[in-house]
């Protein structure tokens, strides 16, 4: 396998990922065009809760790219139709709950969070319009990774661009046309999760015969099959809950320390997302190239995915990081016109020049473990990076302030790939198994 191959599917990919990122950066950029830094807060704390709730299932989207690229390699009907059913009655279970405790859920997130009286007003008007788009969030994760693992890269473009121009467009629309402020932005939003849910439908069926499962319904019920699926997705959960850990006391400390400074850190933030969604784009591609690998017992297609992984994500390093440092000044811009704002984002947004070093290995390499659906190591570096944000959290930013919080932020994606990569020197004696030449996955 040559660059030019990886390049050709890590690139669409990144393309599409990085629209995701782009909703929550116009969201900001239109709020910030109000002048009360409270609508921008309120925006900051909604989104918050809202990646609490999808993030920890997030794993519906990325085990389902796993498995889907699996069946790829085996080429085998029922497999592709388990890897898209079995994650699909889970993501309408998981979203019937988040509809039945949205009360629980909201009042809990502002006892967390302790915002002040006007960002809180904000926030709760965005969460109880945006908590129905819940099940179309869900569904659209199995079907945007079974999409993903097929290698569909036009579908999996054409389905997130879409929906995601719409989103840009309706924002416009409603907040500075119709003056809906934080409702508008909510509903913007919820519009282009339905729309996306039944286009990635259509964009499925048109893949696969979604009727011919009532051929296997006794298997797609098999206990040990779902034991096996929700093993895989219990450590990407427990990877998410440390990730939702340090974004959510991120979050609160920076509400701590007033309403411009969370606005500034949102502004922040949100640029951050867009580096960590390009990354993600390349874990992508790693992540279909491997599961096929496994389901081909295709060693040296692994081998050669690594090898190109890693000088890719040195190379998208470099770019990353001189863009931020020659053009932060502009890009902040962008999202607000609030001075106070921008001068507290100019003030801190060195540490996002870093950013891109510290956790490029770790969210590429992720997708490497998850396209063999090997996550163990996933769940453990992800709880030794906790550990170590934590010991700053409480160490550090007492005495350095925000300037200590982007500071533990920084370890804590620092030490995602290097705990990480410490794992890769083990993957292929725990994902294949050889008997002679022959590679046989285990």
């Amino acid at each position: 396998m040559k660059s030019k191959e990886y390049l050709k599917l890590a690139i669409p990919f990144t393309i599409s990922t990085i629209t995701q990122p782009l909703l929550g950066a116009v969201d900001t950029a239109v709020i910030g065009r109000l002048e009360d830094p409270a609508y921008i807060g309120g925006v900051a704390v909604g989104t918050v809760i809202f990646s609490t709730l999808y993030w920890l299932f997030g794993f519906l989207r990325v085990s389902t790219s796993g498995y889907s690229a699996q069946a790829l390699g085996t080429k085998d009907e029922k497999d592709s139709l388990f890897a898209l059913f079995r994650p699909g009655i889970i993501a309408l279970i998981v979203s019937a709950i988040f509809l039945m405790l949205q009360v629980t859920i909201i009042s809990t997130a502002m006892k967390l969070i302790h915002p002040d009286a006007a960002v809180a007003r904000q926030a709760s008007t965005y969460f109880y319009i945006l908590i129905w788009g819940a099940p179309f969030v869900l569904l659209n994760y199995v079907n945007l990774g079974w999409l993903m693992g097929r290698k569909k890269i036009k579908a999996s473009m054409f389905l997130q661009i879409f929906t995601n121009i719409l989103n840009i467009v309706l924002d416009i629309l409603f907040v500075i046309y119709f003056k809906m402020g934080v409702a508008g932005v909510a509903y913007a939003t919820l519009i282009a999760q339905a729309t996306a849910f039944a286009i990635g439908f259509y964009l499925v069926s048109m893949n696969l015969n979604l009727l011919s499962v009532k051929n296997y319904l006794t298997q797609l019920f098999d206990k040990t099959a779902f034991k096996k699926i929700m093993g895989v997705n219990t450590d990407l959960m427990i990877r998410t809950v440390c990730l939702l850990v340090v974004t959510n006391m991120f979050v609160a400390k920076g509400a701590a320390l007033g309403t411009e400074m969370l606005a500034a850190n949102a502004v922040l933030f949100q640029i951050h997302y867009m580096i960590a969604y390009f990354f993600d784009g390349f874990a992508n591609a790693s992540s279909v190239f491997v599961g096929t690998a496994v389901g081909e017992k295709n060693v040296k297609l692994y081998s050669e995915v690594l090898k190109i992984s890693t000088k890719m994500t040195f190379i998208l390093a470099v770019v990353m990081s001189l863009g931020i440092f020659f053009f932060r000044e502009g890009i902040i811009h962008i999202f607000t016109v609030i001075e106070s704002v921008i001068d507290l984002s100019l003030a801190y947004s060195l540490w996002l020049v870093i950013y891109p070093f510290a956790v490029g290995i770790g969210l590429v390499y992720y997708g490497l473990f998850t396209g063999a659906t090997y996550t163990a190591p996933v769940r453990d570096s992800m709880l030794l990076s906790l550990a170590a944000f934590l010991m700053a959290y409480f160490g550090i930013v007492p005495l350095w302030g925000n300037h200590g919080l982007w500071f533990s932020y920084i370890l804590f994606s620092l030490g995602r790939s290097i705990f990480l990569a410490f794992y890769i020197t083990n993957f292929k004696k725990k994902v294949f198994a050889f008997k002679g030449e022959q590679a046989i996955c285990v």
